[in-house]
């Protein structure tokens, strides 16, 4: 009789290879469902921009030049405006898998320069939004559910459902007219103080490049304008979160397993954190990740109270002057933006959760 000195792999080992395949294979699959919807965006944005009423060549030319058919055939000689519309959608497909976005009509550089602009400035006001209604909105949220029909759950629950009802624009003016006209704790707009230079780029973060290049002055600047604009974006999102965080920590509190850990004696801050908070993050980390989608594709009325140049002021002026390829970056970018926080919110599911498994 003979042995092979083969030995059989541990259990233990089989599970992180089959785990590590089961992961290698989600996402395979949610990339390349990722890139459909984006060839289906792209398609979809194409048609919608067609169907507006109006003419590029009389948005960009203005109405003198308009009357003038050299111009106007030249001008869709160069944005190829005078081909078939099928044809139109390979050609930008085309250039898209180069990397070319096209050319701004509005400001005659690269869509992708615009968008390498622009596009930072919002990412950076929406991250200390979605960062500020988190630690907010979920202290909050489980504040609430331990003091149910208490007064401190009462008040929170009214606060949460005045985040969620009072329109953002109004609360983006009173904060406006308030914290900076009258009390002028906060300044009003833009970036950086006027005459401040911004800092060496990097990530396009103004916050994150001072920091990096100890530009301090750079760095207080940048904070104290992202606090007022965050404030407001942040107010509906954390009346959202409380509710959910509430209603997911009640939830929870009710499980035999949570009552078990208080009979064992665990003081009730480790019962919180340890064995109701936990699971109640997989609702939570849903909503942040549609709610910082949100936040990125709605700070057009933000941005233009607060003169943030972001990709929210960048979209209004692409609409209003119907520059095509901009409009189009837009949506693309955007649409990339929601479809990597949904693979990173599912992604996170394992990780709050190894009960949940992907498949």
């Amino acid at each position: 009789m003979s042995f092979s000195n083969r030995t059989a792999p541990l259990p233990g080992a089989r599970r992180r290879s089959r785990r590590g395949g089961d992961l290698g294979r989600f996402l395979r699959r949610r990339i390349a469902a990722g890139l459909a919807l984006c060839i289906g965006i792209t398609l979809v944005s194409f048609l919608l921009t067609q169907l507006v009423p109006g003419d590029p060549a009389a948005a960009n030319l203005g109405q003198r030049a308009v009357t003038d058919p050299a111009a106007v055939a030249a001008f869709r000689a160069q944005h190829g405006l005078d081909k078939p519309l099928p044809q139109q959608y390979l050609i930008y497909l085309g250039n898209l898998l180069r990397g070319d976005l096209g050319i701004s009509q509005q400001s005659h550089r690269p869509v992708s320069t615009d968008l390498g602009e622009y596009v930072p400035a919002t990412v950076e006001l929406a991250l200390f939004a979605i960062v500020l209604s988190l630690v907010v909105g979920v202290a909050f949220g489980v504040l609430a559910a331990v003091t149910r029909d208490r007064w401190p759950d009462q008040v929170l629950r009214v606060v949460s459902l005045a985040g969620v009802s009072m329109p953002t624009f109004w609360i983006a003016l009173v904060a406006f007219y308030l914290l900076f006209f009258q009390l002028g704790w906060l300044p009003g707009g833009g970036r950086l103080d006027p005459g401040q230079a911004a800092p060496g780029h990097i990530t396009g973060f103004y916050t994150i490049d001072a920091l990096l290049q100890g530009q301090w002055a750079q760095l207080s600047s940048a904070l104290r304008h992202l606090v007022l604009p965050g404030l407001v974006l942040a107010t509906y999102t954390v009346g959202m979160l409380l509710r959910f965080t509430r209603a997911s920590v009640l939830e929870i509190l009710g499980n035999d397993y949570v009552r078990a850990a208080r009979a064992k004696g665990l003081p009730e801050r480790i019962v919180i954190v340890r064995h109701v908070l936990r699971p109640a993050l997989v609702a939570i980390v849903t909503v942040a990740g549609v709610a910082f989608g949100s936040l990125l594709s709605g700070t057009v009325l933000v941005e233009s109270i607060f003169s943030w140049p972001g990709i929210g002021q960048y979209a209004y002026h692409s609409a209003t002057n119907l520059d095509l390829p901009a409009i189009m970056g837009v949506s693309l970018v955007v649409a990339v933006i929601y479809i990597g926080m949904n693979l990173a919110v599912d992604l996170l599911y394992g990780v709050i959760d190894p009960r949940i498994r992907l498949s």
